[in-house]
C-alpha cells in the first residue's frame, strides 16, 4: 500500500445536497496535484444520509460524536492517514480541483497554508457567495486585527480553505471545539513561529438550499473575543498606557488651574474623572502583566525572553520601593492639604475648589502606591512557576 501524501478533509454535517460535488472535485484535485491522498469526510452527527453518500463515492468517513467544528475537525485529522491535510468546508463553496496549489507549497516545506479569498490577498469571491456584512465588514476587520495583533502574514484570517501538515497540527496544540478552532491554528501557528504561506483562491455560492451554521455576528464577536484573549498587550496594556498617560497629562494641568478649551472650562469635576482615568489605566496595565503571566505559565502563550528579561529584572523589591515612593508621595500631598487646614484652625477654607485641587490628586497617588505594593506581590505569587521553568 503506498503511502498517503494527502488527505483532504471535510467536516459535516448534513451535507447531503452539496457533498457529492465536494468529493468528486476533491478526486479531481488529487489526481491534478499527481499525489497520493485519501478523501475523509469527519461527520458530527448527519442526519440527512451524507454518510452514505461519501461513502458510496469512494471517501472515508469517519464519526465524530463530540459535537462542534473544532471537534470535528480534530477527529478527522487523529484519523487522517495523510502526512498533509488539506481541510475545508463540504458545502461547495471552495474547489477541492485546485488541492494542487496547497501541495506546491508543502513541497516547498510550508506547514499552514492559507487560503485567501479577499481580493487584497488575490482571492475572488462570486457574487452571492459571501453576504455584504462578513465581506466589507466582518472577514477584513477580524483579518486586520489578526494581522495587527500576532504579526501574522495571512489576509483571510478565517478562511475555511486551509492546509497544514500532520506534525505541526500536534505541536499547534489546539484546544477549542467551536468555530474559534480556526482562529486559534493560525494563532498557535505564529506563535509557533511556523512556516505560513498563502494561496489565492475563489469562494463560490454554496449549493445549500437551508441557512448556513454560520452566525456571522455571534460568531464575528467569538472570534474578536478570542483573539483579544490571546493578546494581552492589545486588551490591557495598549489601552492601560493611553488612558494613563492622557489621565496624568490632564490632572496634572487641572491640578494647578481650569483649562478653557472653545468656550467650555474644564475644573475640578475634571480633574476627579482624569484622576479616576489614570487609576483604571493603572489597573488595566497591571492586568496585563498578569494575563501575560499566568498564561506563560500555563502554556497558553508561549514563552517570551523579552518579557522575562523584565520580570527578572523588575523583582519584587524593586516594584515594592517605587510604589512606596509614589505612596510617600501621596501622603505627603495630602499632609499639605491637612496643614493648610491647620493654618485655617481646622475651619472652613477660603476656597473649596482649591482644597479638592490638593485632595482628589493626593488620594488618587496614595491609591497607586497602594495599588502598586499589592500588584507586586500578586505578581511576584504569579511569576513562581515562569521563573522557575526558566531557571
Amino acid at each position: 500500500m503506498k503511502e498517503i501524501k494527502l488527505t483532504i478533509l471535510m467536516p459535516c454535517l448534513n451535507e447531503a445536497e452539496t457533498i457529492a460535488s465536494c468529493i468528486e472535485k476533491a478526486k479531481a484535485g488529487l489526481q491534478r496535484a499527481g499525489v497520493t491522498g485519501e478523501i475523509l469526510i469527519a461527520d458530527n452527527g448527519s442526519t440527512d444520509g451524507s454518510q452514505a453518500i461519501a461513502e458510496k463515492l469512494g471517501a472515508r468517513v469517519v464519526a465524530v460524536t463530540e459535537k462542534g467544528y473544532g471537534n470535528a475537525l480534530r477527529g478527522g485529522v487523529r484519523a487522517a492517514r495523510g502526512q498533509w491535510i488539506l481541510m475545508g468546508d463540504a458545502d461547495d463553496s471552495y474547489d477541492f480541483s485546485e488541492a494542487d496549489r496547497f501541495v506546491k507549497k508543502f513541497q516547498a516545506g510550508d506547514e499552514l497554508i492559507m487560503g485567501c479569498r479577499l481580493p487584497v490577498g488575490g482571492g475572488t469571491i462570486t457574487p452571492g457567495a459571501m453576504p455584504w456584512k462578513n465581506r466589507w465588514i466582518g472577514n477584513p476587520i477580524l483579518s486586520f486585527i489578526g494581522r495587527l495583533f500576532f504579526n501574522c502574514p495571512a489576509h483571510d484570517f478565517h478562511c475555511g480553505l486551509r492546509g497544514f501538515t500532520k506534525a505541526a497540527f500536534g505541536k499547534m496544540e489546539l484546544q477549542t471545539t467551536g468555530m474559534e478552532f480556526a482562529t486559534e491554528m493560525v494563532i498557535k501557528a505564529t506563535f509557533k513561529q511556523m512556516t505560513i504561506s498563502e494561496v489565492p483562491i475563489t469562494l463560490h455560492k454554496d449549493g445549500r438550499s437551508r441557512p448556513p451554521h454560520l452566525k456571522p455576528w455571534r460568531d464575528g464577536w467569538r472570534h474578536l473575543r478570542f483573539m483579544l484573549l490571546y493578546s494581552p498587550r492589545w486588551l490591557f496594556l495598549v489601552p492601560g498606557l493611553v488612558l494613563s498617560a492622557v489621565g496624568v497629562a490632564l490632572s496634572t494641568l487641572l491640578a494647578v488651574r481650569d483649562i478653557t478649551i472653545g468656550g467650555v472650562v474644564l475644573n475640578v469635576g475634571t480633574l476627579m474623572m482624569a484622576c479616576m482615568t489614570v487609576v483604571v489605566g493603572f489597573q488595566m496595565t497591571a492586568f496585563s502583566f498578569y494575563t501575560k503571566i499566568f498564561a506563560m505559565a500555563e502554556g497558553i502563550l508561549p514563552e517570551d525572553p523579552k518579557f522575562n528579561r523584565l520580570f527578572e529584572f523588575f523583582t519584587l523589591e524593586k516594584g515594592i520601593t517605587v510604589s512606596l515612593v509614589v505612596l510617600a508621595a501621596g501622603l505627603g500631598l495630602l499632609l499639605r492639604s491637612v496643614w493648610l487646614w491647620k493654618q485655617a484652625q481646622f475651619g472652613p477654607l477660603p476656597s473649596m475648589e482649591d482644597n479638592l485641587r490638593r485632595l482628589i490628586p493626593a488620594a488618587s497617588v496614595i491609591l497607586l502606591g497602594v495599588q502598586g505594593v499589592f500588584s507586586c506581590f500578586f505578581l511576584s505569587v504569579l511569576g513562581m512557576k515562569t521563573i522557575k521553568s526558566n531557571h
